[in-house]
C-alpha cells in the first residue's frame, strides 16, 4: 500500500507545531512562548523568528562573563532621560522630577550642554543672548543658574543625576558650526577645561558623568566621518580632567548607537558599534572610562527578542558589546544603557520619519518597558542603569516627527499608558538578586544598623562587616544556588531560608555555599552575625543547569525547517 503523500504533507507542520507545544509545556500559550523567544507579536513574524533563532548555533556565542564581580552594576536600574534645561519655568522642572520620583525612578539623565554654559568664549559663563524685560537691551544672567537649579531640585526629590557633557559651542571651532553643531572642538584642552569646570563645581553632589553621546553615528560627530580614534582622544582627555576635579567622579563612555551601517568612512554615515568599540579599545580607550554605555531600543521587535544576529538590530545587542569588553580585558566593568524605549507613533503619513523607529501601539509600549527592565535584571547582571527615552518634551512643536512619540508624558503632563505601567512595576517590585556575582552594596541587600563598610573607597575593594552579634542582612534571590564570599577574618553566622530554622555556618575567608538546589526558585534569606568577624564581600547566585536556549532553538528551528521543506516536496508529488 502506497503512502498518501498529501495527508503526510499536511501532517508534518502539525507534528512540528506539536513539538513546539511540548517544548513549552509550562507556558500559558504557544503564542506567548513564541513571543518570549522572538519579541514578535504576529504569528508570521514569530515563525520567521523561530527559524532565525534556530540558526543561532551557527554563530559564535557571546562570552558575557556573568559571574565576574564589578562595580556600578548592582544599582537601581530605573533611569530616565529628561530635558529640564529646556523648561523655562522652574515649576515645570520640579513637577517633572516629582512625577519621575513618584513612578519609582532613581536616576535622571540630563545633558549639561557646553554650548549653553560656556557660551560666548573661553571662561565666559555669562549668558548674554536674551532681552528678558523687553527694553531692547541684553540682560546678562549667570549661565550656571539653570543647572544649579536642576541639581537642587534633583536632590530635593532624592534623585541621582547622570550628567551628559557634549555639544561644544561654536567658538571652539575655527569653522564654527559650519562643520556641524555637534562636531568636536579644535583644541581638546578647551574640552578638558569645560569638563573640569563642571565636575569641580558639583563635586560631592554629582558623581556620574557621561562624555558625549552616540559618537559612532551621524550627526553626533559633525559633518565629517565618525572617528573612533578621535573620540578616544576626546574621551581620555575628559576622563583625565574629570578625575583631577573629583577623584570620586565616575566616567561613563558616550552611549554607542545600534547600527548595522558598515560604511567605515564618509560624512553623513555611521559605523557599526561593534567595529567602533573595538577600534576604541585598539586606541587605548580601556583606560579612559569606568562604565561602558550604549543605547538599546525596541525598534522592530519587543524586549524578549533573543535572536543573535549581528546585522539585525534588536534588544539583545548588548550581549555583543559585553563580549567585546570581555575580550579586551574589561569583564570587570558594567554597562549602562543611555536610551531605551519603543516608539508609539500614530499611523499618520504626515509624521516625518514614520516607521523609522519601528511602530508599536500605546498598549504595547506600556507592556514592553517593564518587560525590558525585568529581562535586564534577570539575565544581564553586568548591566546597571537603563534610562528610559524619554520623560517629556517642553512643548508639542515636534509632534509632527516620529521621535516625539517616545515620550512618557505629554508637554502638559498628561501621562501616557507607559507612565502608569512603569509606576506600577517600579514601585511594587521586590529588588532581587538574580544569577550573577553581586557586590556587597547591591540595591537588593537590606542591612540593619549593625553593619559598617570597610576597605577602600572604590566599590570593588570594600566590604561590609558586622559591628556586633545580631547584626542582620536580609534579601530575596532567585536561582538554584547561593554562595557567600566573605571578607577577611573568621567568624560564625546564622542562615535562615524562607523563615525556616536557623542554620549555623563558619566563615574562614573563603566562599561558602548557603543554599544548594537544582531548580530555579525564589527564596527569602536572612543572615545574622553570631560571633567573630562576620563580613559580606559578594553574593553569587547560580543558575540551574539546563540545555542552552541556543541548542533548544536550534532543534526547534531545524524541525520547523525540515517539516516545511518536506511539506513543499510532498505537495509536488
Amino acid at each position: 500500500m502506497r503512502p498518501d503523500h498529501r495527508k503526510l504533507s499536511r501532517l508534518l507542520p502539525v507534528l512540528a507545531l506539536l513539538a513546539l507545544i511540548l517544548l513549552s509545556a509550562c507556558q500559558v500559550s504557544i503564542g506567548g512562548w513564541m513571543f518570549q523567544q522572538t519579541g514578535e507579536e504576529e504569528l508570521p513574524g514569530q515563525v520567521r523568528g523561530l527559524l532565525q533563532r534556530g540558526t543561532d548555533f551557527l554563530h559564535p556565542r557571546p562570552h558575557t562573563a556573568d559571574y565576574e564581580p564589578m562595580p556600578h552594576a548592582g544599582v537601581s536600574p530605573f533611569g530616565i532621560n529628561v530635558f529640564l534645561n529646556q523648561e523655562v519655568e522652574e515649576e515645570k522642572r520640579d513637577r517633572s522630577l516629582k512625577m519621575i520620583a513618584d513612578a519609582g525612578f532613581h536616576w535622571v539623565r540630563q545633558e549639561f550642554p557646553w554650548e549653553d554654559i560656556e557660551i560666548h568664549g573661553k571662561g565666559d559663563f555669562v549668558d548674554r543672548r536674551n532681552d528678558l524685560d523687553g527694553d531692547g537691551e541684553v540682560d546678562p544672567i549667570d549661565a550656571w543658574a539653570k543647572y544649579d537649579n536642576i541639581v537642587d531640585l534633583a536632590e530635593d526629590h532624592d534623585l541621582d543625576l547622570i550628567v551628559r557633557l557634549s555639544n561644544p559651542p561654536a567658538w571652539t571651532r575655527a569653522l564654527t558650526d559650519t562643520v556641524g553643531a555637534y562636531a568636536p572642538p579644535d583644541d581638546l584642552r578647551d574640552w578638558g577645561d569645560y569638563v573640569h569646570a563642571v565636575v569641580s563645581r558639583y563635586e560631592g553632589r554629582i558623581r556620574y558623568y557621561q562624555l558625549w553621546n552616540e559618537p559612532n553615528v551621524y550627526p553626533e560627530w559633525g559633518e565629517q566621518p565618525v572617528d573612533p580614534e578621535g573620540y578616544t582622544e576626546l574621551l581620555c582627555e575628559g576622563y583625565r580632567r574629570a578625575k583631577e576635579a573629583d577623584p570620586e567622579a565616575v566616567v561613563i563612555s558616550g552611549a554607542l548607537a545600534p547600527t548595522v551601517d558598515l560604511h567605515l568612512a564618509g560624512p553623513g554615515r555611521g559605523m557599526n558599534e561593534f567595529v567602533f568599540l573595538q577600534r576604541m579599545y585598539d586606541a587605548g580607550a580601556g583606560d579612559c572610562f569606568d562604565i561602558m554605555s550604549l543605547n538599546d531600543y525596541m525598534l522592530w521587535s519587543g524586549p524578549t527578542d533573543r535572536r543573535m544576529r549581528p546585522l539585525n538590530i534588536n534588544f539583545s545587542r548588548p550581549r555583543y558589546v559585553r563580549d567585546i569588553m570581555v575580550a579586551n580585558g574589561d569583564a570587570d566593568k558594567s554597562i549602562w544603557i543611555g536610551e531605551m524605549n519603543s516608539n508609539a507613533v500614530p499611523n499618520d503619513p504626515n509624521i516625518a520619519g514614520l516607521g523609522a523607529y519601528g511602530q508599536v501601539t500605546l498598549e504595547e509600549q506600556a507592556r514592553y518597558a517593564p518587560l525590558a527592565y525585568q529581562r535586564i535584571q534577570e539575565e544581564w547582571p553586568w548591566i546597571g542603569v537603563a534610562n528610559f527615552w524619554f520623560f517629556k518634551r517642553p512643548d508639542d512643536r515636534e509632534a509632527n516627527q516620529a521621535m516625539y512619540y517616545f515620550r512618557m508624558v505629554e508637554p502638559d503632563f498628561t501621562p501616557m499608558p507607559v507612565y502608569g505601567a512603569m509606576r506600577q512595576y517600579a514601585t511594587t517590585m521586590a529588588p532581587t538578586l538574580y544569577p550573577g556575582a553581586h557586590q556587597e552594596d547591591h540595591w537588593a541587600l537590606v542591612y540593619d544598623e549593625g553593619w559598617e563598610r570597610v576597605g577602600g573607597q572604590a566599590e570593588e575593594t570594600g566590604y561590609r562587616t558586622a559591628t556586633a552579634p545580631g547584626a542582620t542582612l536580609h534579601f530575596t534571590f532567585e536561582g538554584a544556588a547561593l554562595e557567600l564570599v566573605p571578607g577577611p577574618g573568621t567568624g560564625e553566622m546564622e542562615v535562615l531560608v524562607d523563615g525556616g530554622a536557623a542554620r549555623r555556618i563558619s566563615l574562614e575567608g573563603q566562599p561558602v555555599r548557603l543554599l544548594n538546589g537544582w531548580r530555579q526558585n525564589r527564596h527569602e534569606i536572612r543572615l545574622r552575625a553570631s560571633e567573630g568577624q562576620v563580613s559580606v564581600d559578594q553574593l553569587v547566585v547560580r543558575r540551574p543547569w539546563r540545555p542552552s536556549r541556543t541548542l533548544v532553538m536550534g532543534v526547534v528551528g531545524s524541525a520547523l525547517a525540515v517539516a516545511w521543506l518536506l511539506s513543499c516536496v510532498l505537495r509536488q508529488r
